[in-house]
């Protein structure tokens, strides 16, 4: 640690007074000078130090050095806004202004990100309320054939409320923007007063397609604050369940990707295939998403050698039907056609955006939790890093396969190779005045849970990041200049969650 910010692993705890609180000038100069090196933006948050005076806290990734940075600053109402100079916490600071009034000065576009109440009635003085927020207008353009469409919130099936606005010249995209947050759960502030018996429970819905990554985030926050190492065997299964659910999630998306340009073969094949990766996640723990079986300090479920021996001819044989699926589409030129150049994220726009996951690998950025900050089982046995450089709707779906085939080889790998032994630790009583960050590479891309504890050792604050709250403008962003007929690819190659952002 240095005066300016204290530099920490991955699910390493440490004294909650050991993060600098430091003037706002130098924070602002910190966060400007690190981002500009190479670091980015995992989370950025506030707490309440005292009525009317907030603490602000940043957490940045140095990704080549596998460590993060942590510092904060003490605010009052207001504060110089960073978004112009870094444009990764434009999201974060209108979070921030939503939920405790501290209005960020100066910020381009203070819109609302979920239209809920203020937390404290102390600080709503400082908030517009809830009617007045909403009647915030969106972006308008004008000029002859300009016009706009609107899409949403309510959609047709089963996608949950988001509001979509096109600003179009005939059929070509200038602008999109998105609002969403009409089902804002408040999970983060539910977490507090919880009994700590249900907790696992909340994260387990956090966002429902990614129960196993939000899960092991909260359970490896919760381990490290108690001082616990899971046995190997849980780590490693832990590993199979986090790949499984990536395999059938990218499996569904690229029989998505295909259904949306009415290419059926390959869509008709993935929708089946997505459900055998589900019912190897099911035979396993009983649930098809995962629920039940990763909780703090281990697994409540192993595996005996006849269902390592199932797991294994099941995954093998899914895998070769999914290869020919897959390769029905790359082998038709006419989907590839569609699919290149189309709904481009360049690199620059990437990096400053603070983009995650897949999407940010499909613009050549090797950016992996699971290799920069590697925790569990992927400390022993790391899956390479899957790129591609052109950012567009192919580049997005050719890394969704590439870590279909690393994903798979890894959990054949693991099942042949699992290490003997207990399933898991009693956890002991988490640790007084602690804080965590708990990163996981969940399908979609970087989950953070951070954590703080009390001088009871009682959870006070809890902050979570899910990587659709860092790419939905990079979704935005992507489009522009697109016909909005190519929209349902671009959103598709994304495939971002609602839930998650809404929290």
């Amino acid at each position: 640690m240095n005066d300016k910010c204290l530099i920490i692993n991955n699910c390493q705890a440490k004294m909650s007074k050991d993060i600098p609180i430091i003037g706002f000038t130098e924070f602002r100069d910190s966060v400007i000078t690190e981002t500009q090196i190479g670091a980015r933006v995992v989370s950025f948050f506030a707490k309440v130090k005292e009525e009317g005076r907030f603490i602000l806290v940043i957490v940045l990734a140095r990704d080549k050095e596998g460590t993060l940075a942590v510092f904060s600053t003490e605010v009052k109402e207001s504060y110089h806004s960073l978004t112009l100079d870094v444009p990764q916490v434009h999201l974060f600071e209108r979070e921030i202004f939503e939920q405790w009034g501290i209005r960020p000065n100066g910020h381009p576009w203070l819109r609302p990100v979920r239209f809920h109440q203020p937390y404290s009635e102390e600080i709503s003085k400082f908030v517009e309320n809830r009617k007045a927020r909403s009647a915030k207008p969106f972006l308008r353009i004008s000029g002859q054939e300009t016009h706009q469409v609107s899409v949403g919130p309510v959609h047709a099936g089963i996608i949950e409320p988001g509001h979509f606005l096109f600003q179009c010249h005939g059929e070509k995209v200038f602008n999109l923007e998105i609002s969403l947050g009409y089902q804002h759960r408040g999970l983060e502030r539910s977490i507090l007063s919880a009994p700590s018996q249900r907790l696992i429970h909340y994260m387990e819905t956090a966002a429902g397609d990614t129960t196993i990554g939000h899960c092991l985030a909260y359970c490896q926050a919760i381990e490290a604050l108690a001082d616990c190492r899971v046995p190997l065997r849980a780590a490693a299964i832990r590993g199979i369940l986090l790949e499984l659910e990536r395999l059938a999630n990218h499996t569904g998306d690229l029989g998505a990707l295909a259904n949306d340009i009415g290419y059926l073969p390959t869509t008709a094949y993935c929708g089946r295939l997505r459900g055998d990766f589900l019912n190897m996640t099911a035979y396993i723990c009983g649930n098809r998403f995962g629920r039940n079986i990763v909780r703090p300090g281990g697994l409540s479920f192993d595996l005996d050698f006849s269902m390592i021996k199932e797991l294994i001819k099941r995954l093998e044989e899914t895998f070769e039907d999914v290869k020919n699926a897959v390769s029905l589409l790359w082998d038709s030129s006419l989907v590839v056609e569609r699919f290149d150049e189309t709904g481009i994220l360049t690199k620059i726009n990437a990096i400053d955006l603070g983009i995650v996951g897949v999407a940010a690998r499909a613009c050549g950025i090797e950016r992996d939790v699971r290799f920069d900050f590697p925790t569990g089982i992927f400390k022993f046995s790391q899956i390479p890093v899957s790129t591609h450089s052109s950012g567009d709707v192919f580049s997005r779906a050719f890394v969704r396969w590439l870590e279909i085939q690393r994903s798979f080889e890894f959990i054949r790998d693991q099942l042949k190779n699992l290490p003997e032994g207990n399933i898991s630790h009693e956890i002991g009583n988490i640790n007084k005045d602690r804080t965590v960050v708990s990163l996981i590479e969940a399908w979609r891309g970087e989950i953070a849970h951070i954590v703080f504890t009390d001088n009871a050792g009682k959870i006070c604050d809890y902050k979570i990041t899910d990587p659709s709250f860092h790419n939905w403008l990079g979704l935005a962003i992507a489009v522009r200049g697109e016909a909005i007929s190519d929209f349902p690819i671009c959103n598709k190659s994304f495939n971002l969650s609602y839930c998650g952002h809404d929290l």
